[in-house]
């Protein structure tokens, strides 16, 4: 049994312990933090939970090809319970909501009411929700891979998704912004804004995270990240995975062109191959000399990393009657690290189990934008507490204005910067997506570097949208690469 060693216990670390542990190798993961599950992770201050990982999944239908990796590395079982919301943001404008349905027939007559004069707009919108709903990430196998069962796109799937890439090419020529520019009533810009969390990215990033919801293919497993995490790793451990906690990977030793193990908790450690799930854009740091490949080059000149800083917040009240995702207009618009935020956009826990106690709620902002060098020029300051007490006091008057009621009832105040997942989760300059802007191509890189061998890589940066579903597959990628060079039988449950 051949040993590896795996550097990160996020998704795509313990994807790929779990695969490796089926074909039959001695596993170990080791992780700098506390708990697994990397960017896939919410915590707890006093009795509130906050998520900050996971707010739908990708590929939660059984009609998905990427289901059945969520249920392979056991993700999802028969218990999971997925939510699925009918409606996916509810934006007060001046009064009257305008809501994004999950269903396009819904949708559309909704926003025709409200706005006759964007008919050709409103009707292209929900007509390229229709489409792109046939679209699904597939789940294939490596040429040359000796396995148990074959997984290759089937030829009807390829037919139905035809229209589906031709629009795609279509939008891939606009960004988000320009996607929203097409309509004329302002609410309904802000709602679709609201959607998206990045204006610059592709109109397809907008357009096929609401396709998804109309095809009912993505959902939120009731509990979130944490339990999320939980059933994979308990997976992991069942199959004699290991994981080493609070051991962060100093480097990973290369002989003769070999990576034969890795330097962590002050020792050497022998392995047959390693493979490597921390940021990409990070793993320089791992080798005494810079890794080398085109497809490394290109991934450094291209990535633009998608953050944001996270608002929670724990009120002393049942806000159950508001909308799990609901935005509105701010009266002065909120401004810092060189951002502005005219409308503010909330996730409300109130119906979702386990997020807080019986009559109380948790509430979560996110403000996009990249405020990495802000936040880190703070800190070597000495002004990075004091610059997120400012933060999260601007963000929980503008809530309190907008809902009087929960005035004085704020008990629990808390703010992640990019600075925290970097921290935590080691991920560049905390991000947890990378931006394509319009124009651009979506990269799906290698796993491997020529001059190392045994040596393997995956992670939300080797395609280039990123998110829970990429780290996974390309977890199993990695460990497709590992058996086809060591000759070993893939194996993969049905």
């Amino acid at each position: 049994m051949k040993k590896v060693i795996i550097i990160g216990g996020g998704i795509a670390g313990l994807t790929a312990g779990i695969y490796a542990a089926q074909c039959g190798f001695d596993t170990t993961i080791y992780e700098k933090h506390a708990i697994a599950g990397g960017n896939c992770t919410s915590w707890k201050r006093g009795s509130y939970l906050f998520e900050g990982g996971m707010h739908w999944l990708t590929g939660a239908s059984e009609k998905e090809p990427s289901y059945k990796v969520w249920r392979n590395i056991g993700a999802i079982d028969k218990d999971t319970k997925i939510i699925r919301e009918k409606t996916f943001v509810v934006y007060d404008h001046e009064g009257t909501d305008i809501s994004l349905h999950c269903d396009a027939d819904r949708l559309e007559a909704h926003l025709l009411s409200l706005s006759p004069q964007d008919k050709k707009p409103i009707k292209r919108l929900c007509k390229d929700m229709r489409i792109l709903g046939k679209m699904s990430m597939p789940v294939t196998d490596i040429k040359g891979l000796k396995s148990t069962r074959k997984n290759n796109m089937p030829l009807s799937m390829l037919f139905s998704m035809i229209p589906a890439l031709i629009r795609m090419s279509a939008l891939n020529k606009l960004s988000c912004s320009d996607y929203i520019g097409q309509f004329a009533h302002p609410g309904i810009q802000n709602t679709l804004r609201l959607a998206m969390t990045e204006e610059d990215y592709f109109a397809i990033a907008l357009v096929s995270t609401l396709a998804d919801k109309a095809a009912n293919s993505s959902g939120f497993p009731e509990g979130g990240s944490l339990p999320f995490i939980r059933r994979i790793v308990n997976r992991y451990e069942a199959l004699g995975g290991r994981i080493e906690y609070k051991s962060p990977v100093e480097r990973v030793i290369v002989k003769n062109g070999r990576a034969v193990g890795v330097a962590a908790k002050g020792q050497h450690i022998d392995a047959d191959a390693v493979i490597v799930t921390l940021d990409t854009m990070t793993a320089d740091r791992l080798f005494d000399n810079p890794l080398k490949a085109k497809w490394l080059d290109t991934m450094r000149q291209n990535v633009r990393p998608v953050a944001c800083c996270f608002v929670c917040i724990g009120v002393d009240a049942d806000l159950s009657d508001f909308p799990y995702s609901y935005g509105f207009r701010l009266d002065t618009p909120l401004q810092f690290a060189e951002t502005r935020h005219d409308i503010l956009g909330m996730y409300n826990y109130a119906n979702v189990p386990g997020y807080s106690p019986k009559g109380k709620t948790a509430l979560t902002v996110l403000l996009a934008g990249d405020t990495y060098d802000y936040w880190k020029k703070i800190m070597e300051q000495g002004c990075y507490a004091a610059e997120k007490k400012k933060l999260a006091d601007m963000v929980s008057a503008a809530i309190v204005k907008k809902i009087p009621r929960i005035e004085g009832k704020i008990e629990v105040l808390d703010v992640a910067t990019p600075l925290t997942y970097e921290r935590y989760c080691g991920t560049w300059k905390g991000s947890w997506m990378t931006m394509i802007p319009k124009n651009s191509k979506m990269e799906a890189y290698p796993c491997k570097v020529d001059h190392i061998e045994n040596c393997y890589f995956a992670g939300q940066r080797m395609y280039s949208v990123g998110g829970l579903p990429v780290a996974a597959l390309t977890g199993r990628t990695a460990v497709q690469h590992l058996c086809r060079d060591t000759e070993a039988i893939f194996q993969e449950q049905e």
